[in-house]
């Protein structure tokens, strides 16, 4: 019992809203208006954050002066010792009722100081203004702060034009205001400073909240995307001068993270390089720093954007040796459709590692437009990686080319439901659970992915022996950049690059009762479009099949082949991973 106490007592004393004010909080403060000229003044609201205001106004801290911290500010911190030209301003949120993320601000602030950005802390009116939008008096003290940044920049020795704003919740939404609508005036002029423009260069909004219609009104939106089909919030407009994002959004947030695809969405129509990056089973909070990192230096924000590297067959060669065993897929004589394909017997080949740390099994089928089965250049580097872990890996060597007179997935298709019966038969005696196994594949092999995950209840083939009474159903699947996914790129890249709403999932992919969760990785600059990937995780989570998905900013087709160090399309492998060991699949 004392344990539990110590553990609530450390836990409150941690928290934002508890905590004493720290001595980090000592950067330069600068009020955001001329004295008597706030717009839209309330007597009600603060601009404090709650290590100072407490819960105000419910339950203020002691001694704590509302009268003397009615002004919003700007807190400047100490300028990097290896500054790179751009600033960042922090943005914590709090439901537009107070700015509580004291703990998450100072993370920013030191993380990004490291790395050469100018931090500083944007302290807004809370809590919401009354008879107006929850955001507006947030959004009026956002762009003003944005132009006092953008006017000293070259005072405090940043380019006017590298300024970026990451924010959390509440603050994620006004990022997102900021980031998509600056042309539009959130309050009157009041001074020569509001000549300055207010435009961002780079956002990262964190779980931005209210980004659904259903949101818009300052509530959570539970059912978008799970049994509502949710709509973007009308306050985006998305203008001319809408920049670059990177989103970050738990799965399982009640603020639902349908906001942040709706207006991904909403910029791959514009064709503004964005990143989008969605967390299956996590609830409302910042998650995924590191990708954010990885999306400044893709971008090149920071100056240290290194030259891409080739992705060679052995670049995740374990240290451990490795056993490979080939064995083929069908009986001799009994492979289905076989007078429609070329004298090809089709096989898979066993990864062993030498030290097994799970009994899980992930089999691979790479890509190569069903033209071509690319073994070498996708399936044996992952294989390699896995094997690294200490997890067994399959990679599937399925007939190609395309067969005549019947669609172009048919034979692997039947080969990839071959491969995982014969896997699961053949798990009990290699020390491996049958139950659990997983199925990757990239382009065309992510379009198998898909259909093999979304179809177990579907035989592709009528039963050649006693392994075809096996089940073929998977506990999950990564499909990465998969090809041919929806209707405007059946058999070719997406026509519109798949943001035309009336470009939906291709039929033949089932999401029978079986499908499984999924990780979905994707180049936001992919001719096969990162929609595949987008609308495939939004039918996902309406099944309740909570499921990762990242997109990589200008990042094509085959993005992990050529890939620059410190940058989502190197790491990706990581994020396969992260969804294994969250779902706890790689035990």
């Amino acid at each position: 019992m004392k344990k539990l106490i110590l553990v609530v007592v450390r836990m409150l004393l941690s928290s934002s809203l508890f905590a004493a004010p720290e001595a980090w909080r000592n950067g330069e403060r600068v009020p955001l208006w001329p004295e008597g000229k706030i717009p839209h003044f309330q007597e009600h609201q603060i601009g404090e954050m709650t290590d100072e205001a407490g819960g105000y106004p419910l339950k203020p801290k002691e001694g704590f002066d509302a009268a003397a911290h009615r002004m919003p500010y700007l807190e400047w911190f100490a300028a990097p010792t290896n500054a790179n030209g751009g600033c960042m301003i922090l943005i914590s949120g709090g439901g537009y009722q107070n700015c509580c993320d004291v703990g998450l601000i100072k993370f920013w602030r030191d993380e990004l100081t490291k790395i050469g950005f100018q931090c500083v802390n944007l302290v807004y009116r809370t809590p919401r203004a009354k008879g107006l939008p929850c955001h507006q008096s947030a959004w009026e003290d956002g762009q003003r702060a944005v132009r006092l940044v953008r006017r000293d920049a070259k005072k405090r020795g940043f380019d006017p034009e590298k300024i970026g704003v990451i924010g959390m919740s509440a603050g994620g939404h006004l990022t997102c205001l900021l980031a998509t609508i600056s042309q539009t005036p959130a309050y009157d002029k009041v001074d020569d400073v509001d000549e300055t423009p207010c435009h961002i260069n780079w956002a990262i909004p964190n779980a931005p909240a209210y980004n659904t219609l259903n949101g818009s009104k300052g509530d959570q939106s539970v059912k978008d995307g799970v049994s509502v089909v949710p709509s973007i919030n009308p306050v985006f407009t998305v203008d001319a001068k809408t920049c670059p994002m990177c989103f970050h959004h738990g799965g399982n947030d009640p603020w639902s993270p349908n906001g942040s695809t709706l207006l991904y969405r909403e910029l791959r129509k514009r064709g503004i390089p964005a990143e989008l990056h969605l967390y299956a089973d996590k609830p409302h909070g910042a998650h995924g720093f590191e990708r954010a990192l990885e999306f400044i230096r893709q971008m090149n924000f920071d100056g240290k954007l290194s030259k891409n590297e080739e992705l060679h067959e052995h670049r995740f060669y374990p240290g451990d040796t490795i056993r490979t065993e080939k064995e083929l897929l069908w009986p001799k004589g009994k492979m289905p459709d076989a007078d429609i394909c070329h004298p090809f017997d089709p096989y898979l080949v066993w990864f062993v590692p030498e030290k097994l740390k799970t009994k899980a099994i992930q089999v691979i089928v790479p890509g190569g437009g069903y033209w071509m089965c690319n073994f070498n250049g996708e399936g044996t580097p992952v294989a390699h990686y896995l094997n690294g872990k200490g997890m067994t890996a399959v990679v599937v060597m399925y007939r190609c080319p395309r067969p005549d007179g019947k669609p172009k997935h048919q034979v692997a298709w039947e080969d990839a439901q071959r491969a995982v019966r014969l896997v699961r038969s053949e798990a009990p005696a290699r020390g491996l659970d049958p139950d659990r196994i997983g199925i990757m594949g990239f382009s065309a092999g992510g379009h198998l992915t898909l259909m093999t995950a979304t179809n177990a209840k579907t035989p592709a083939y009528e039963p050649v022996d006693a392994i075809d009474q096996i089940s073929c159903k998977l506990q999950w699947a990564c499909p990465i950049y998969p090809a041919y996914s929806l209707t405007d790129g059946a058999d070719q890249p997406n026509q519109t690059g798949g943001n035309d709403d009336s470009a939906v999932l291709v039929p033949e992919f089932s999401f029978d009762e079986d499908t499984p969760p999924m990780c979905f990785v994707h180049g936001d600059a992919d001719g096969w479009a990162a929609m595949n990937s987008v609308k495939c995780w939004e039918k996902l989570r309406m099944m309740g099949r909570q499921s990762d998905l990242h997109t990589l900013a200008k990042r094509g087709h085959c993005f992990q082949m050529r890939a620059a160090p410190g940058t989502g399309s190197y790491t990706w492998m990581d994020r396969i991973w992260d969804f294994l060991s969250r779902k706890r699949l790689n035990k």
